[in-house]
């Protein structure tokens, strides 16, 4: 257990959890809902994650990072990290080079440019409303009275999409509403919704350079990487596991024993 290292990530909407081996292989893996008590589900993350490597059930690991918006309720933490701090480790793991990270997230959206050796050159963030991000999604969808995950489905279904004047999350879902009623098809409807998100990124950032899409938004609906990439003209690249980023740099992090 000495060489175990740990990240985890509480979000707002999911908790994720990375557990790391001294040669920094990934030994097991964990996600969970966040749902409102962030320690206990840092704990029952941490328990699954120890279950898939195979490691009993109370085993410690030998240090522990904690990021993202529930951080600072990790009981088991060693030290607490920026989100940016861990995606910019966890992507810069795989692209070894200058990269621009859009993270979208539950909740807020980042942008981080990281240089030829890694390090951060330029940051931004949007945490103004719930508009493009998961948040957006899924009230949209609710509106839709869909489950989230149709979102999805229906956007790739079509290559038609329903462009949304408003970006506030509220008068969306009374946009949406006058399309329904118009018989506007649900994919349109749900191809659009993504576009929504990927304009609201574009306008925080022109997004120069290579391009790497993070987070569980990602991970849940690959159009989104498409749609980016039609709006820059050039392919947009996804980080492995885009949901575990964040876990992954805090679990890279705590190898190191890098201060933040």
């Amino acid at each position: 257990m000495s060489e175990l290292y740990c990240g985890v990530d509480v979000g707002a909407s999911a908790t994720k959890l990375v557990l790391l081996d001294g040669a920094g292989d990934v030994r097991g893996r964990a996600v969970l809902p966040s749902g409102i008590d962030y320690a206990a589900t840092a704990r029952s993350a941490l328990e699954r994650g120890l279950e898939e490597a195979r490691l009993p059930a109370g085993s410690a690991p030998a240090r522990t990072v904690a990021t993202g918006y529930g951080r600072h309720n990790v009981s088991f933490a060693d030290q607490t990290l920026t989100e940016i701090h861990c995606h910019a480790a966890g992507c810069y793991r795989s692209f070894r080079r200058a990269i621009v990270i859009v993270d979208i997230g539950g909740q807020d959206n980042k942008v981080i440019h990281l240089d030829a050796d890694g390090r951060r050159s330029d940051f931004r963030m949007n945490r103004k409303c719930a508009a493009g991000t998961g948040a957006f999604i899924e009230e949209i969808a609710l509106r839709l009275a869909l489950p989230v995950g149709e979102i999805e489905r229906l956007a790739a279904s079509t290559d038609q999409a329903v462009r949304l004047s408003s970006f506030c999350t509220v008068f969306a879902k009374t946009e949406i509403l006058s399309h329904l009623r118009a018989g506007v098809p649900a994919a349109q409807l749900a191809r659009g919704t993504l576009l929504a998100v990927v304009q609201r990124v574009l306008e925080m950032d022109p997004l120069a350079g290579e391009v790497v899409l993070t987070g569980g938004v990602v991970a849940h609906n690959p159009t989104i990487a498409q749609l980016v990439s039609e709006k820059l003209g050039r392919e947009v690249q996804v980080a492995p596991h885009p949901q575990f980023t964040g876990a992954l740099g805090a679990a890279l992090l705590a190898a190191e024993g890098r201060e933040g």
